[in-house]
């Protein structure tokens, strides 16, 4: 429930601050004082879209039980706030928030019904309403229900699989020629990835093969001078063994040197430079030669599935055939408890819609192709008229005895229920049973009502006065004796006559 409400600088008001009860909270006052306007900018702090945005509004509000969200942590009582300067930013406990967030959070426990607004009987809604119903009394049809959905989820995941098969195998030719040319493009090559360093090493050498060869033959006449040293080390009496060890190593390299000065003679320098350019290719097109391994080893595995897909496609379809009959055998048996559970439906309708000055209700089943919710499509007729045929009056007054119903079905808190004008343009006996409805509902709802009717305001747990002073608007909640008056002035105008204010105080029970 809201508790509490503070706003600043909205349109004609300059400050409001309410505290607000549980059940019905009625808002009445002249035309044009200010009461959509005030009821709009409390829901833009859920979410909902409104062109009249105060500077400031802060709900606070009772923490809706199922409430829960991956990103936000929740207390017990919630605070919402929006502000207006550049542009619109909205915060839930201090946390930014977007309003689209805030209306996926929100959706389900704050709903907004306007006079204006015609939705509420579509097949969804209706689905929705029989399935709730029946999933609060009968574990059957939740077992069903529940194993249709986790069923028809994987069905049309295989339904996709399928289809993209089929998509793939008009270019399935294509497909395997593009991957065969890119892997035998690559194992024309057949790099190794530590080949590139090795050639680069060779061709470094091919290009210093003459400064190596006649630096050889420079030093390797020191050989001719190798004898006349040892004689030194033998006059001197001097161990010559160091001199041996360090000349045999230099014979060594000097002969490994012309080894491989012999060999770079053998290479053949266009090879190298082609090789070399194979792998700059490479480099090129796929970043690095580790990369490339990588990608022909995926064209292969793609290759091997194209080779499948054949027998992939069989399997598939096979599965979608047998998963199909059950599915459809699970969905007759979900419509046959829904179509059932409507009939009780419309008969806990008949009491509310007969206080409505409203014929019967008819739920109209019509079956469609499998889809996520089952086979049903579903419509309703009030007497002989469909819902788009409806007057606004009838039409609303038949989503309240719907939303009655859900209610006395659920048997729980529904959260918070906003209706602007819901009583509008409706006879006198309408007007009491609308009212009635309403004061029901507030059972489980916390409910927020503009109304011009002075049944409904009767039946208010709380009464706000929204009039203007001079330019401005005010906001008050009104004690008894205030209410009567505000009651009488509905009934007879801005002067009531005593019989109004009699009228007034009988409807209040005075």
């Amino acid at each position: 429930m809201i508790k509490r409400l503070y706003l600043r600088e909205l349109v004609g008001f300059k400050e409001v601050e309410l505290e607000f009860e549980q059940g019905l909270v009625v808002l009445t006052g002249p035309s044009g004082a200010g009461k959509s306007v005030l009821i709009s900018s409390i829901l833009s702090c859920f979410g909902y879209n409104s062109l009249n945005n105060a500077l400031l509004c802060e709900v606070t509000l009772q923490k809706p039980t199922p409430l829960a969200s991956e990103l936000y942590t929740f207390e017990e009582e919630i605070t919402l706030k929006m502000l207006k300067k550049d542009k619109i930013r909205s915060y839930l406990d201090g946390q930014s928030i977007s309003k689209k967030t805030l209306g996926e959070l929100f959706s389900p426990y704050v709903k907004y019904l306007s006079v204006r607004d015609k939705g509420g009987f579509e097949s969804a809604a209706l689905l929705e309403l029989i399935d709730g119903s029946l999933m609060h009394k009968d574990p059957v049809f939740k077992q069903l229900f529940q194993e249709y959905q986790q069923r028809y989820i994987k069905y049309k995941r295989k339904a996709e699989q399928l289809k993209k098969i089929k998509e793939d195998e008009a270019k399935l030719a294509e497909l395997i020629e593009f991957a065969t040319y890119e892997i035998d493009k690559i194992e024309r090559i057949n790099p190794r990835t530590e080949e590139e360093e090795e050639l680069i090493k060779i061709k470094q050498q091919l290009s210093r093969i003459d400064k190596i060869k006649e630096a050889l033959q420079n030093a390797g006449k020191m050989f001719a001078y190798e004898t006349q040293v040892e004689e030194v080390y033998r006059l001197l009496d001097k161990d010559l063994s160091f001199f041996s060890d360090a000349m045999n190593q230099l014979r060594a390299d000097f002969e490994e040197a012309e080894t491989l000065a012999d060999a770079l003679e053998e290479v053949n320098v266009e090879e190298i430079l082609d090789r070399l350019g194979d792998f700059t290719m490479l480099k090129n097109r796929y970043g690095s030669i580790q990369n490339a391994l990588q990608y022909k080893e995926q064209k292969k595995a793609e290759l091997e599935g194209y080779r499948n897909i054949e027998q992939n496609k069989t399997d598939l379809e096979s599965f979608l055939e047998s998963e199909f009959a059950a599915l459809s055998a699970i969905a007759e048996q979900i419509s046959a408890l829904r179509q059932k559970e409507a009939k009780s439906l419309e008969n806990v309708l008949e009491t509310y819609l007969m206080a409505l000055k409203l014929p019967s209700v008819g739920f109209v089943f019509e079956q469609a192709s499998l889809q996520e919710k089952g086979i049903n499509r579903v419509d309703i007729m009030l007497g002989s008229s469909k819902t788009a045929t409806l007057s606004g009056g009838e039409f609303n007054r038949m989503r309240l005895a719907l939303m009655a119903a859900a209610m006395d079905e659920s048997k729980q808190a529904q959260g918070v229920l906003i209706l602007d004008e819901i009583d509008a343009n409706v006879s006198g006996d309408e007007s009491i049973a609308i009212a009635q409805m309403i004061a029901k509902l507030s059972k489980a709802y916390q409910i927020f009502a503009i109304s011009h009717q002075p049944h409904l305001s009767a039946q208010a747990i709380q009464h706000i006065l929204v009039a203007k002073e001079g330019a401005k608007s005010q906001v008050k909640e009104l004690d008894e004796e205030e209410r009567i008056q505000e009651i009488a002035r509905i009934v007879g105008g801005e002067n009531p006559t005593p019989q109004a204010l009699a009228f007034a105080g009988k409807l209040r029970n005075r």
